[in-house]
């Protein structure tokens, strides 16, 4: 008598122990993947509007100009030599920044 009273007190897998679950999902997806997935479309955006003569900065904090492009890599003037890089390394935020044109301000 008291087995079956433990066993039917235990229940089955129900839709109220899935329903956290099933929350917890769909929060991690529009705070975390979401935002992700949208960065990553923006800075591929970026990258392929990128011309000669942009100012960019790479990911390691490296200033310079585009001096060549070709489908995977920038040749990059910095100073008085050229590194090239490849088009991955390009930080989005900071080379916006760059290229943004100037704001005037009232005196």
């Amino acid at each position: 008598m008291i087995a079956t009273i433990l066993l039917q007190a235990a229940g089955g897998f129900g839709i109220q122990q899935m329903l956290p679950l099933g929350l917890i999902a769909i929060v991690f997806y529009f705070f975390m993947i979401r935002p992700q997935v949208k960065k990553q479309k923006d800075q591929k955006k970026y990258v392929t509007e990128l011309k000669k003569g942009d100012k960019v900065v790479t990911t390691a904090g490296i200033h310079g100009r585009i001096v060549d492009l070709n489908e995977t890599t920038f040749l990059v003037e910095v100073d008085n030599g050229k590194i090239r890089f490849d088009k991955s390394a390009i930080s989005l935020e900071a080379s916006k920044a760059l290229n943004a044109p100037p704001v005037a301000t009232k005196a």
